[in-house]
């Protein structure tokens, strides 16, 4: 009986450890310096091939923004973020939200309620028509998701990823 019960706590821990190391995720942060496209200032358009971007981003970044992947819940950077500032695209740097449009939407991810601008963003449905899907108007580059059940007064959660996010504070 004993060794029975000794399976189970053992098969037990393996499995709730196994759970805490797949949440973590993987917060990335990389050299800017070496993407010639990196500005927070030219808004002209980037044409980038993909197997040139797979060159310059980091794995998890690439995924997201060239493969429209995702990062698990509560895992991704800026998810918990408070602090005053721009957010930007991490793929091209073109400015996309203020700290001002941000709200905790419980999802796990950066939320806002609207772009910095109209010319920030490229809007679309995904491939199977059934989310729109939001996109760096300079790079094109995936960033998340866009849905009606935002707070006023646009009424829009812009749920992104947040590791195809950068973040400049306001000092």
């Amino acid at each position: 009986m004993n060794y029975f019960r000794f399976l189970f706590s053992l098969a037990a821990l393996l499995l709730c450890t196994q759970f805490i190391f797949a949440q973590k995720g993987e917060v990335v942060d990389y050299d800017h310096s070496k993407n010639p496209y990196y500005s927070h200032t030219d808004q002209t358009p980037v044409k980038v091939k993909d197997a040139d971007w797979k060159k310059i981003l980091p794995p998890a970044v690439y995924h997201i923004a060239r493969e429209q992947g995702t990062e698990r819940a509560y895992t991704g950077k800026y998810w918990d973020n408070h602090a005053k500032g721009t957010y930007y695209c991490a793929v091209c740097g073109n400015p996309l939200y203020s700290s001002d449009t941000k709200f905790d939407s419980g999802t796990g991810w950066p939320s806002f309620y609207q772009p910095l601008n109209n010319n920030s963003l490229f809007i679309h449905k995904d491939a199977d028509g059934e989310r729109d899907e939001v996109e760096c108007k300079r790079c094109h580059s995936h960033l998340g998701h866009v849905f009606d059940d935002g707070p006023k007064p646009t009424y829009k959660r812009y749920c992104m990823d947040g590791n195809v996010l950068d973040f400049l504070a306001i000092k």
